[in-house]
């Protein structure tokens, strides 16, 4: 048997001249003619409509967002608030996997190495564009290996220390480093994330080497800096900003060029005089390379109508993120742009995990 072609058309068919008008038709034919016409609206979609059903049944099973640090930390917490919506527009359960370790890089390789079918993501970072200059044998390319779907949210950097350090700003800080050097320390996510870089260009600015204590994500992070493991921290507002309003730890600076909306009243690096600083930490969500660009589409869509919403937005507004939800295509030129940029402050500091 012949296969039978089925136009998609988004017009009313009109009989071909001479046929016979519909009224002659055989009720056959009048069958099969009906039989075709809803086998074409299945497969070609109701036009103006989005062609979902253009794609293999997706998702067919529970996704999973893979977060690169331990539990706790700002990725960890906007992956789980994203999950909590996105599973109801996808029929399907979103599940949160912790893997950390090695400055966010586990957490990718295993994502990059997973099987394009949309089913495994990654709640990627700005680390993941640093990591790129100081993990020399990575086994994934950022900007190869992923399909960017949406950049989630951006969180300043807050520069924050105990509330038993004697320190009421960054002057009296650097004034304590400088007469007490080998009691000082500060602690990141691990090498090549953003608050290894911060405090590395830290340290040079301030002309004194500063002891790096990398973790495997905030949570443990936070719980040795209450402690007085580590003397500062140049993490992300989320995870200590419950602290610092608890009076359990001082805010001393925010590393971006403005202000936080959410800490009004601590001055940037800049402003308490060390200009050059402007690092703060995007999150957003990647695919493996070669994912259908019909599931990112529809990724994409759905996480930028939980992005934007009431509820996401308060949500974001309450542990002092900003939320974004932009296109695949921007987010890839925020992550070229991030690559270049950040890598030159890599190189001039020499940073490196050899």
């Amino acid at each position: 048997m012949n296969p039978i072609a089925i136009p998609c058309s988004t017009g009313t068919q009109q009989p071909a001249r001479g046929s016979p008008p519909q009224a002659l038709l055989s009720r056959r034919s009048l069958i099969a003619n009906t039989a075709i016409a809803a086998i074409a609206a299945a497969v070609c979609g109701t036009p103006g409509t989005k062609a979902w059903a253009q794609t293999p049944a997706w998702p067919t099973k529970p996704v999973t967002i893979v977060v690169p640090f331990a539990a706790g930390g700002t990725t960890d917490v906007l992956a789980r608030a994203l999950g909590e919506k996105l599973g109801a527009a996808l029929g399907q359960p979103v599940i949160v996997e912790n893997r950390g370790g090695a400055g966010a890089t586990i957490g990718a390789d295993y994502v990059a190495k997973a099987a394009p079918d949309g089913h495994t993501l990654l709640m990627g970072a700005v680390h993941h564009t640093i990591a790129t200059s100081v993990y020399k044998k990575l086994g994934y390319d950022f900007q190869k290996s992923f399909a960017p779907i949406t950049t989630v949210a951006l969180v300043p950097n807050v520069l924050a220390v105990a509330a038993t350090t004697p320190a009421k700003d960054v002057k009296e800080l650097v004034a304590l480093i400088k007469a007490s050097p080998d009691k000082f320390s500060y602690g990141s996510n691990g090498a090549g994330t953003a608050q290894h870089l911060i405090g590395t260009q830290f340290a040079a600015a301030i002309g004194q080497p500063l002891l790096h204590v990398p973790y495997k994500g905030s949570g443990p992070l936070t719980t040795d800096l209450l402690g007085g493991q580590v003397s500062m921290s140049f993490d992300t507002v989320t995870p200590v900003l419950p602290h610092i309003k608890a009076g359990k730890l001082r805010a001393l600076a925010v590393t971006t060029a403005r202000r936080s909306s959410s800490l009004p009243d601590v001055p940037t690096l800049a402003e308490s005089g060390f200009p050059g600083f402007d690092i703060g930490t995007w999150f957003g969500v990647l695919a493996p390379a070669r994912t259908p660009p019909e599931i990112v589409e529809r990724l994409n869509a759905e996480m930028v109508k939980v992005i934007q919403s009431a509820d996401f937005k308060k949500r974001m507004q309450d542990i002092g993120a900003e939320p974004v939800g932009n296109t695949p295509a921007q987010m890839a030129q925020q992550i070229a742009s991030d690559t270049a940029r950040l890598g030159k402050l890599v190189t001039e500091h020499k940073i490196s995990t050899d």
